[in-house]
């Protein structure tokens, strides 16, 4: 490049000119699914990299995303070569991302997976961009510059969620902890030099025209010129045009998005922006996209949290390599959570595609986990099973184990290997008649001998059998009592009975009385611990569940039902929240970027019915079930603008649970919807107002208060992502993935469980200015007919999120224990428990563990406002302090101990050899 900052005025301003960054916003998957759009994405790299063969002077930047360079190259595997060589020239700009992710739909781990995924192909291919180029995502995480700090990038270039207060092209945006990094600010979006080269001829009156529109914003740089918009490919006349009118009325200039902010040297803003990017003031960040098509946020929260599972279990317990499964299964991940595919603001073919490669990354991570969980029952004996925590603290885990029980009026107790005597409690009976039918004796042989599989029958091991004339009887067990079975023993005999005795046969499969048990197990961190369930005397349960009053208690929370459905919930320190559970739904006019207020809104609160059910008592878990019926209607009327008067009766389960020693109360709400254009929302309201809340998300716990900064094309509503949990004044609620929330008139926490629409975009929308795509029917995302849910925990407390202990409890909610049944033979003795690695600090998190060459890499966040002391333990000698591409930054020996005082909200990586 080769214009150069001058410290100065406008004239000085002139002087330095402009420089054109020609780029092309590739968005993978969206208005049209992934394979249409690589069709054309071909069409337009095969120019990109004929035109940088043409003229030297060409420059290039590929939307900060490896993973259109990729998708290009399994096209085109011949111009890999070529691709290498516009890298070396400085002609094309890779990386530093693998894709242009959705900063709040996804983990923290996975923006951190993203990055180092996308850096390394790009170091393939010959470099990476050192900017993080965050172009169209709706609105920015607050822990993002820390990431891009560790990871070595200085710079980072973005557009939407500025507030209005920066008035420059460039701020410093500073993380929870600290991290700062420069910002080159898009104000004008990331095509604003799309127009100025519109004409040919009129291109010198059109800079001239648009460098004294903006000139206060550039204070002497040289304007940044985005020359580029979504799928587009450079204009062929480019450098043509530079030739004709590069000196006039400023020299014009072709560079890379690095070549621009290198050649601003030295640049230091004067602005500091802190935390998260959510401002509407002048780019619309879309906040509908975190309450459509739920079920995409559940599938990619479910496939996050069974690769960072089955990663810890591999890493705690084999040496194997299970790198190609993880990884790829990262990959799916990863290309997941692009700012156009896991928000659901695609059509429905793109949705399906998304849904399904997130299903295939859990299929992956979950056959990584099982094989890892039967490599560790390996040595525990088949009539016992081994309970197995991911999480790296000791912990309660309370699991539901099937097991044989011969007499149905014998009290139960589970017993460890050190003599521990566990208490237990029956949930259910299994059905004991698996099959039972008549057939005659000319098909009996080959029907039965193709049913048996080896030894299985039904799911089952064959135990015994028994032959009459007339009567074939199995008895089948999951752990049988006979050492083996003869297969073809019992052939001879059943071809030996049927011949001398012809006719109708009854076929009778029986199972072992069994009983579906629940037992509360105590488990080291990071550990296993074996135990038996047996007859035996009852033992206490202290901190025991009870049916009291028409609720239910433990010592430390109560659930009392009302007669409304909806629940009241206290706490031993006082704290009491009412109507926990309400749901009120209302009309939906908007489409799946933007929730819409109907013009005439009718909103449904007060159900016509209500049904309860008391389905488990306790001592371990009580279950109460609650039924209620509303009348919605069944879709918006197009002629008044409002609901239509025709209504549906929809039944909503919401199961109300609580467990021994939870000191939160567990809500199921499920319902299959018949409605359209409609949203609803879970309400908890709070004893008193509010100023505002805080949510965890992706390496924090954002603050924020009861309004949105507006003053663009989009009306602010207060609608906020969550990841982890919501807090506002004494209520604390824990979700399992990605949830939108809104304080409502400063006493309420509305979570939204369902926003269903038909439109991709509406082109008049009651709050929003212009269109966010075309209008595009999406029958899909109206979810008829479709199962719809949310799984969330309810925390009373007056401490707030942080004394209450949030950062723990969304662990245990989100992270349940594994139970499987040993592999090692019949009887013998039970392993003692085992432990692994070790974290303990009270605001310190293990956000993931996994192995790297020969090393344990764990990495840690601290979720608080003052420094605090973690301390990691486990069979290591050695621990390196690493950045995120593997960088050492402090090597010390640490002989099983690691003690660490982390910074306020600081990202720590570690590896332990």
């Amino acid at each position: 490049m080769t214009s150069s900052v001058t410290a100065g005025g406008q004239d000085q301003a002139a002087e330095t000119g402009i420089v054109l960054v020609p780029h092309t916003h590739w968005d993978r998957e969206w208005y049209e699914p992934f394979h249409v759009f690589r069709y054309r994405l071909v069409t337009v790299l095969d120019a990109v990299l004929g035109m940088a063969e043409a003229d030297p002077r060409f420059r290039f930047t590929l939307d900060g995303q490896t993973a259109a360079i990729e998708d290009y190259l399994e096209i085109r595997p011949e111009s890999r070569e070529r691709v290498a060589a516009a890298v070396a020239r400085g002609q094309l700009a890779l990386g530093p991302w693998h894709i242009l992710l959705d900063e709040f739909l996804c983990s923290g781990e996975t923006i951190v997976r993203n990055l180092q995924l996308g850096m390394a192909g790009a170091q393939a291919l010959g470099g990476s961009m050192a900017i993080g180029y965050l172009p169209d995502m709706f609105g920015h995480v607050a822990q993002m510059p820390q990431i891009l700090r560790r990871a070595g990038i200085e710079h980072a270039s973005l557009w939407r969620g500025v507030p209005s207060e920066v008035a420059e092209h460039s701020f410093l945006w500073e993380s929870p902890d600290g991290s700062a990094v420069r910002v080159e600010y898009l104000f004008d979006g990331y095509g604003n030099a799309l127009d100025l080269l519109a004409i040919p001829e009129k291109i010198p009156a059109a800079l001239a025209g648009y460098r004294d529109r903006t000139r206060s914003r550039w204070a002497g740089a040289p304007i940044l010129g985005m020359l580029g918009t979504d799928h587009m490919a450079p204009d062929p006349r480019l450098m043509e045009w530079v030739d004709r009118y590069g000196d006039e009325p400023f020299p014009i200039t072709v560079g890379t998005l690095e070549d621009y902010v290198r050649g601003l040297g030295p640049d230091r803003p004067a602005r500091t922006i802190r935390g998260e990017l959510r401002s509407h003031a002048r780019g619309n960040i879309l906040p509908g996209v975190f309450s459509i098509r739920r079920g995409l946020k559940t599938a990619m929260s479910r496939a996050e949290s069974l690769v960072l599972e089955a990663e810890r279990l591999a890493a705690a317990h084999t040496a194997a390599d299970f790198e190609p499964y993880l990884g790829m299964a990262w990959r799916r991940i990863i290309e997941s959570s692009a700012h156009d595919s896991v928000v659901g603001s695609g059509t429905d073919e793109t949705v399906l595609q998304v849904d399904a490669r997130l299903q295939e990354a859990a299929q992956l991570a979950r056959s990584v986990r099982d094989d890892v969980l039967s490599r560790v029952t390996r040595d525990v004996p088949e009539d016992a099973f081994s309970v197995v925590n991911s999480l790296p603290f000791p912990r309660p885990g309370l699991v539901e184990l099937t097991i044989a029980r011969g007499n149905a009026d014998a009290p139960l107790v589970a017993e460890t290997a050190d003599g521990a005597i566990l208490p237990a409690q029956p949930v259910g009976e299994l059905p004991t008649v698996l099959g039972d039918e008549t057939m005659d004796a000319s098909v009996l042989v080959a029907r039965v001998m193709n049913r048996i599989h080896g030894r299985e029958l039904f799911g089952q091991l064959i135990d015994a059998y028994r032959i009459e004339p007339g009567l074939l009887e199995f008895s089948v067990a999951e752990v049988p009592a006979a050492p083996v079975f003869d297969i073809a023993e019992f052939a001879s005999a059943l071809e030996a009975a049927v011949g001398s005795s012809p006719g109708p046969w009854q076929l009778r499969i029986l199972a072992q009385r069994r009983t579906r048990v629940l037992v509360d197990v105590p488990v080291p961190a990071s550990g296993t611990t074996a135990l038996r369930v047996r007859p035996g005397t009852e033992v206490a349960c202290p901190g025991g569940v009870r049916c009291v009053d028409g609720g239910l208690a433990n010592g430390a929370v109560t659930a009392t039902i009302e007669a409304d459905g909806t629940l009241t919930v206290s706490a031993a320190d006082g704290t009491m929240l009412r109507g926990v559970g309400a749901l009120v739904d209302g009309g939906d006019s908007g489409d799946t970027y933007n929730y819409g207020p109907p013009a005439r809104d009718l909103l449904v609160s007060s159900p016509s019915e209500v049904g309860v059910e008391v389905l488990e008592e306790g001592p371990l878990r009580a279950v109460i079930r609650v039924v209620r019926h509303y009348a919605w209607p069944r879709a918006l009327d197009p002629a008044t603008g409002g609901r239509s008067e025709d209504t549906v009766d929809v039944p909503v389960v919401m199961d109300v649970e609580l467990r021994r020693g939870e000191p939160f109360v567990r809500l199921s709400v499920r319902f299959r919807n018949p409605a359209a254009d409609h949203r609803l929302r879970l309400h908890i309201p709070l004893p008193e107002s509010v100023s505002g809340s805080a949510s965890e998300g992706q390496f924090a716990v954002t603050r924020r208060g009861l309004t949105a900064e507006g003053g663009g094309g989009e009306h602010p509503l207060p609608t906020f992502p969550a990841y982890r949990f919501i807090s506002a004044g004494p209520a604390t609620v824990l979700v399992r993935e990605a949830t939108e929330y809104e304080i409502v008139d400063a006493c309420e926490i509305a979570l939204t469980v369902l926003r269903a629409v038909g439109s991709m975009s509406v082109n008049v929308h009651p709050l929003r200015d212009e269109p966010a795509a075309a209008e595009i029917p999406v029958p899909g995302a109206q979810e008829l007919g479709a199962e719809v849910g949310i799984e969330l925990a309810v925390v009373p407390s007056a401490e707030g999120w942080s004394e209450a202990g949030a950062v723990r409890l969304s662990e245990l909610f989100t992270s349940p224990v594994a139970a499987v049944r040993g592999l090692g033979g019949r009887g013998g003795t039970l392993p003692r428990p085992s432990e692994g690695l070790r974290l303990e600090g009270h605001g310190t998190r293990l956000t993931s563990l996994r192995r790297v060459g020969g090393a344990l890499e764990a990495r840690l966040v601290l979720f608080a406002d003052e420094p605090e002391d973690a301390v990691l333990s486990g069979t290591f000698c050695r621990a390196a302090t690493v950045d995120l591409t593997g960088a050492v930054l402090e090597d010390t020996a640490a002989e099983g101990r690691l003690a660490l005082r982390l910074q306020p909200w600081e990202i720590r990586t570690v590896r332990l050899s």
